[in-house]
């Protein structure tokens, strides 16, 4: 080999390894790229979930409290990977559930169902949260303005109170007869079993908390211009009424309480506690599995020679305040 031939072998041999080194700088990148997305992203939500936001009023976090925070977001993110296996089986299967959920004023219902759906497909997991009916639905058969929210196959429906208002909020504020809440208790059984005979899965969740705590929920909800949007005048009714809300609560549970569509009591003092307890129990109550899926690969990017962006107007653009 002459000097020639060895400096051209020199050559390719040192932009191999230039090429190698930049193709693992690339991969690096990517790889850093994405643990920054991630930690981003729930960065974000973790900064959601401290509600009370301590460190903006100077309270330090004691290091036990730490410690359960750190227990608390670990499971939840792992229950939240289950929810989404389950939610890939449902659609897979054609499966329909119903998830009700009622309870006290404050006791963390919207909290447990923002956790269900963090992380699930909002065009399969819908929220179903109906305003007071209105003149031509009060003259309608009381369960058809639910009908049309129940779930088709491939689908689950979380109803953020749900025809139990009758039983509820409706008894208590007298909106309803003594006539129509009779006949509510005679069809609800026979409703909710003509349901389940049609294939649709229904699971009932009744929040549960103390005369105090809800106290110190309604006093936060006073104080905090973030949550005071919580606080209606039918919450500060449902304060002054505890002992009528929780005699309708007893023959709600006893009256309805089927084993077709029975009804379960999550324990909501603890609102962390309460999370992660009913979303582990809903787990258990479906019969799903995890669904393979073929691998995916991403299709390379097709590159057209005479392709020129377009430049958007300066007017167009959003000022980068932060």
């Amino acid at each position: 080999m002459n000097e020639r031939e060895r400096a051209q072998r020199s050559a390719r041999e040192s932009g191999g390894a230039v090429d190698r080194e930049a193709s693992a700088d690339t991969v690096q990148h990517r790889r850093r790229r994405l643990e920054e997305e991630l930690i981003d992203a729930y960065d974000e939500e973790l900064e959601m979930e401290v509600d009370d936001r301590l460190q903006e009023i100077g309270i330090e976090i004691g290091e036990e409290a730490r410690a359960l925070r750190r227990v608390y977001f670990r499971e939840l993110i792992r229950l939240q990977g289950e929810l989404v296996k389950m939610q890939d089986w449902i659609v897979s299967t054609g499966h329909r559930l119903v998830v009700i959920f009622e309870g006290r004023d404050a006791a963390g219902k919207g909290g447990v169902i923002k956790r269900i759906t963090q992380r699930l497909n909002p065009r399969m997991c819908r929220v179903a949260a109906l305003p007071a009916p209105n003149n031509r639905e009060r003259t309608q058969w009381y369960f058809q303005r639910y009908v049309q929210h129940l779930p088709a196959g491939g689908e689950m429906v979380l109803f953020d109170r749900s025809w139990y208002n009758r039983a509820g909020v409706e008894r208590v504020m007298n909106f309803c007869t003594d006539e129509e809440y009779e006949e509510f208790f005679r069809s609800v059984p026979e409703f909710e079993k003509m349901l389940v005979r049609s294939g649709i899965q229904i699971v009932k969740y009744w929040f549960s908390i103390t005369d105090d705590e809800q106290e110190v929920r309604f006093q936060s909800r006073i104080e905090d211009p973030l949550k005071q949007w919580k606080l209606s005048p039918m919450d500060l009714e449902s304060r002054r009424r505890w002992e009528q809300y929780t005699h309708v609560k007893e023959v709600m549970l006893q009256r309805s309480h089927i084993p077709e569509a029975p009804w379960w009591v999550v324990q909501g003092v603890d609102k962390k506690r309460a999370r992660l307890n009913c979303i582990h129990h809903l787990l258990s109550q479906v019969p799903y599995h995890e669904i393979e899926h073929a691998s995916v690969t991403l299709p390379s990017r097709v590159h057209h020679p005479d392709y020129i962006r377009q430049p958007v107007s300066q007017d167009m653009i959003v000022p980068d305040v932060y």
